[in-house]
């Protein structure tokens, strides 16, 4: 008999730790869940997440007959669902980007912006989600190329673009340099392929599209330059961008920014 009681005390003694523990880590998740709505509530205090993006940029945005397409409305979408918030999108002009961001009219602009360190006043940048620096291209089967061996090689670029200006420093270091300037910057990624020039200087988005509309050209790329594109938050706004960066963090990780990025570039 005094086993069997013994055995009941103890009993009751683990079940009441267990419960003790439940309820413990029941309060720290119900404190956690509150800590995210009261940061949600002063991120975003309308209950939807505004975002401000310029529909005239494909193919990050797009205005096809009032519906919003591109990857910075996929992108701001995934953001919102990973938040627990509805995204609400304002259609504003480019030049008026930043004005409504600041007045208030909006939370966030996602609309493929470079980070502009002029406005680091009044706002807040999240790491970047696009990198549309310049890429030095060559056939996948060429020998490697890189800034230190072009000397004799035949490099296409656009003419008086950032990849033309980045050239003219590299051709006062490497006179053997042979500069092929073209009238745009297709037409240097088709001096390449078609064997006239050993490799091609231009922007990662141009390179991106060329290669899907050339989908059986083998070509391989390098950046050369970082022109990173991330999303805008008033600088005030502290609660409002840490929401966006982790979200912005887990589609980075989870694969869906990649997804998204092959999807649309």
């Amino acid at each position: 008999m005094a086993a069997a009681a013994g055995r009941n005390l103890m009993r009751r003694r683990i079940f009441f730790l267990f419960a003790q523990a439940a309820l413990a880590v029941a309060l720290f998740v119900a404190t956690i869940l509150h800590s995210a709505i009261a940061d949600r509530e002063r991120a975003f205090p309308t209950g939807a997440i505004r975002i401000g993006v310029d529909a005239s940029y494909p193919p990050f945005a797009v205005d096809e007959d009032g519906a919003l397409r591109g990857l910075d409305i996929d992108l701001a979408a995934a953001i919102a669902r990973e938040i627990g918030m509805p995204a609400q999108f304002r259609n504003i002009g480019f030049y008026s980007l930043y004005d409504a961001l600041i007045s208030g009219e909006v939370d966030a602009l996602v609309s493929s912006l470079p980070i502009d360190a002029a406005r680091a006043d009044d706002v807040r940048y999240t790491s970047d989600y696009f990198n549309n620096g310049l890429v030095l291209v060559s056939a996948a089967d060429s020998p490697s190329l890189d800034i230190e061996n072009l000397a004799g090689q035949r490099i296409s670029f656009e003419y008086a673009s950032s990849a033309d200006s980045l050239l003219r420093g590299w051709s006062a270091s490497s006179s053997e340099l042979q500069r092929m300037p073209y009238e745009l910057p297709t037409y240097a990624l088709d001096a390449l392929r078609l064997g006239h020039a050993d490799a091609a200087l231009t922007d990662n988005l141009t390179y991106r599209f060329y290669q899907r509309q050339h989908s059986q050209w083998a070509s391989a790329s390098q950046f050369i330059t970082h022109d990173p594109y991330a999303i805008a938050v008033r600088r005030d706004n502290h609660d409002a961008w840490q929401l966006i960066e982790a979200a912005l963090g887990q589609l980075r990780a989870g694969g869906e920014l990649a997804r998204l990025s092959a999807l649309w570039i």
